[in-house]
This record gives structure tokens, C-alpha cells and sequence, in this order.
């Protein structure tokens, strides 16, 4: 888990390839899983991996990705799925937090059905044995092993099944991928998916006609997911709304990091970590299926500010760049008494901050303008509204 975390943070930071680890974030946040269920701390960071390697492909990719992992498997139960014990934990969710949401026009009928398909995917015990467990040989030739991944054939629903009105013809693992295929192309996925990436990239309220557009790309070009950011980023809504969108704690910490750091390499990922910890969205740590809220209500109450603050301060003075315990009395203790031997990054030389000047209002200029040290102009740069925004 503390690798994993420490990977996606200095992949975040230093990737050349950046558009693919904001996505590989979203993509993640979307198909969310909790670390602290069971052992999926041993599984998050390849779960993660397999996310990121399909971040700007097709979405059905994406689908299948998570479908298929241990990871998801495991956090949503349906390893416990069976014939005449379903289990529709995933299902349910699959429906309203992966694809169609939850206005998307399924039933509870759907529900289950789709549970029914599910029924045989699970996590193989013996994943390095050549030999599939002992079945009738009618069944064998439907055993399929790929790692971590199994179906088994013997907890299937053999009967026949309709999903959103409409029967399936496949059976067994192929029935899945056929069930897949549907919800991954339906039109209420498109329009929630791509909301969903409007949210992420654009705000709380993007403009209904960008909406539109981008749901008809991704069905028109069957879930692209290079081809519904292209048309995002050509729209005069996305140009208009930049700077507007409320930093979450993961791209707070980030931003400030990059900005502090530049190119130089952070010896420990410890104190980002950890203020991501206190900031209420660890990496992996999202209880619930539902991800993250994308939404800027959730992240700017008081308690959120108040914190933020304080980690500016911390990275204003140049503390990041040596790790810190993340008791809050320690570290704030350890970032006072270092504060007078560190040499605080030169932000208000970044180019980034002079190409934002234009942007500011008259009390940051005023705020700015009294600060009576580099470490406080970072502190009061890093903690207004301008920064908060990106």
C-alpha cells in the first residue's frame, strides 16, 4: 500500500505524460476501491496500474479492467456470488456508480439479472496451479484462470437472462463480456460518464451544450476516451472555465509541490502523504464505492482551510523537502524550528505564478504586497483563492 501511494505521488509529480496520470486519478476515483478492505492493499497498486494503462482508451477497456481484477472482485463481494446465492453488491454498483448511474433507467429486475451474470466470477485460490478444480466435464471447457482472476462455471446461473429489456444470447464468461458490451454502450453511459469527466475537468456546472457534445463523441466513436477529451478541450467552454475549478486536496498538495519543487526531485513522499491524510483524501482511502466527490462544497469548508494554511506554511518554507512525522503537533513543531535553516522556494520568481499575476484580485495584491518574508509571500500566494483555483 505505502509503495503504491508513493508511486502514484511521484508519477503525479514527474511523468512526462500528465493528461494520462490526471486520468488514471479520475479512473481510480471512479471504479474506487478501499484499501482496508480485507488485503486489497496488497492489490490496490496493480489494480491502479491496470487503470492507468487504459486511461485514455476505450472505455469498455476500462470496464473490463476493473470488471476483471481481484481488487474489484474482492471490495464488492462477488467472489460471494453465486447460482441460488447472488450476491448483487456489484451488480448494483456496476449500474449506478460505473456506467448508467443512477437515472440511468435500470430496475431492480436488472439488478439481479445482471447479478445472475455475474454469478461464477470470482478469485481463483490456487492461482499458480495448472490443474481448474474438479467439475463435470460439460463444464470444464467454460473454466477460465487468468492470474488472480477465475471463473468458475460450477457457482454459475446457467438459466436464461434479459438485461435492460433485451436477452442475452452468449453464456458463461462470454455471457459477461456480452453484458459488458451493453452497459458500456448504452446512451445513459455516455451521458454519465462524460458529465462525470466534465465535472473533473471543467466544474461543478458545465454548460449543458458541452454536455451534449461530449456525450455524442463518446458515441459516436464508441467510448473514446482520447477522443471525448479532444473535443473538451477544443470546446470555448473548457477554455472558459480555466482557473475556475476548485482544487481537491490531491491536486492542492500536488500543485503547491510542483510549484515549490519544480524539477527537483522530492527526497520522501511522507509529509504529502500525510497531508493528504489530514486533508480527508488519502490515496485509496475512500471508504465507500462512490469515489471522491468532485464537487467544490465538499473540500472548502473551515476545517479543510484551516489545514491548507498550515500546509502552505509547511511548503512556503521549504519543509516538504525532508520527510516529517504525521502527528500534527510534531510536524508543525519540526516546520517552526527548520523554518529559520531552510531556504524558502523563490515562488513569486516561477513563471507560472507571473503568468497568473493578471489573474489576481486587489486583496491578493494587497495581502502579497505586505508580506514581510519569501516564506510568508509563499504562505499567502499558496493560501489564495487564485491558487485554490486551477
Amino acid at each position: 500500500m505505502s509503495d503504491a501511494a508513493t508511486r502514484a505521488l511521484l508519477r503525479a509529480l514527474y511523468a512526462p505524460d500528465q493528461l494520462r496520470e490526471q486520468l488514471a486519478w479520475f479512473w481510480f476515483n471512479h471504479f474506487n476501491v478501499h484499501q482496508y478492505k480485507s488485503n486489497l492493499r496488497a492489490l490496490v497498486g496493480d489494480y491502479e496500474a491496470q487503470l492507468r494503462r487504459h486511461a485514455l482508451g476505450k472505455f469498455r477497456d476500462l470496464l473490463v479492467a476493473s470488471a476483471t481484477h481481484a481488487a474489484m472482485i474482492r471490495y464488492l463481494d462477488n467472489e460471494q456470488n453465486a447460482a441460488r446465492r447472488l450476491n448483487e453488491n456489484y451488480a448494483r454498483e456496476l449500474m449506478e456508480l460505473h456506467t448508467l448511474g443512477v437515472e440511468g433507467g435500470y430496475s431492480q429486475q436488472d439488478v439481479q439479472e445482471l447479478a445472475r451474470v455475474l454469478t461464477g466470477v470470482g478469485i481463483a485460490r490456487q492461482p499458480d496451479s495448472d490443474e481448474p478444480p474438479r467439475m463435470k466435464p460439460a463444464l470444464r471447457r467454460h473454466y477460465v484462470r487468468d492470474g488472480l482472476f477465475e471463473f468458475n462455471p460450477q457457482r454459475h446461473d446457467w438459466e436464461p437472462k434479459t438485461l435492460l429489456g433485451q436477452p442475452l444470447r452468449a453464456e458463461g464468461l462470454a455471457e459477461v463480456d456480452e453484458a459488458l458490451d451493453r452497459l458500456a454502450r448504452a446512451p445513459a453511459t455516455a451521458r454519465f460518464i462524460t458529465r462525470k469527466i466534465a465535472l473533473f475537468l471543467v466544474g461543478d456546472k458545465p454548460p449543458p451544450a458541452l454536455l451534449q457534445t461530449l456525450a455524442r463523441t463518446f458515441e459516436r466513436t464508441d467510448g473514446d476516451i482520447a477522443a471525448v477529451l479532444e473535443a473538451l478541450f477544443s470546446a470555448p467552454e473548457f477554455r472558459a472555465s480555466l482557473g475556475q475549478r476548485f482544487r481537491d486536496p490531491v491536486h492542492y498538495v500536488l500543485a503547491s509541490l510542483r510549484l515549490a519543487h519544480g524539477d527537483a526531485v522530492l527526497p520522501g513522499a511522507e509529509p504529502a502523504l500525510g497531508w493528504l491524510q489530514r486533508l480527508a483524501e488519502p490515496l485509496y482511502g475512500r471508504a465507500t464505492p462512490d469515489g471522491y466527490p468532485l464537487d467544490a462544497a465538499a473540500w472548502a469548508g473551515s476545517g479543510q482551510m484551516s489545514t491548507r494554511f498550515e500546509i502552505a506554511r509547511a511548503i512556503g518554507a521549504g519543509v516538504a523537502t525532508a520527510p516529517m512525522p504525521t502527528p500534527r503537533e510534531k510536524e508543525m513543531r519540526m516546520a517552526e524550528q527548520s523554518a529559520s535553516q531552510r531556504t524558502p522556494p523563490p515562488l513569486a520568481q516561477s513563471a507560472y505564478v507571473r503568468a497568473l499575476q493578471p489573474t489576481w484580485s486587489a486583496a491578493t495584491r494587497n495581502a502579497l504586497a505586505q508580506a514581510t518574508s519569501p516564506r510568508e509571500w509563499n504562505l499567502l500566494f499558496l493560501a489564495s483563492p487564485e491558487f485554490m483555483h486551477g
